[in-house]
């Protein structure tokens, strides 16, 4: 099973940007899917962003498109998630995802299966 270590997370004002890295070991990078997800205090978790096998399709919750943009490099078997224009409501733990399924896109939530432990994304006002 694939291995997941997210990094990039930290202190920013409103209207500024970070770049979450999730590195990914134990596997073929380029079979999984990936996704990003995330849990604010008190909610639950949240799907943000996903991107297929090829990098060729990308698929975002409505609240963070067009300020976070998904990415992934197959040569480094890493995924990012660019944040720009944060908001204090952005605030969260920031988990990656990987998935083998490619029946449909978008992927069910429900469908990805290897986490990693999160890194803290905290949105001063």
């Amino acid at each position: 099973q694939v291995q997941l270590v997210e990094s990039g997370g930290g202190l920013v004002q409103a209207g500024g940007s970070l770049r979450l890295s999730c590195a990914s070991s134990g596997g073929t990078f380029t079979r999984y899917a990936m996704g990003w997800f995330r849990q604010a205090p008190g909610k639950e978790r949240e799907f943000v962003a996903a991107i297929s096998r090829w990098g060729d399709s990308t698929f975002y919750r409505d609240s963070v498109k067009g300020r976070f943009t998904i990415s992934r490099d197959n040569a480094k078997n890493t995924v990012y998630l660019q944040m720009n224009s944060l908001k204090p409501e952005d605030t969260a733990i920031y988990n990656c995802a990987a998935t083998l399924y490619s029946t449909t896109w978008p992927i069910p939530n429900s469908a990805f299966d290897s986490w990693g432990q999160g890194t803290q994304v905290t949105v001063s006002s």
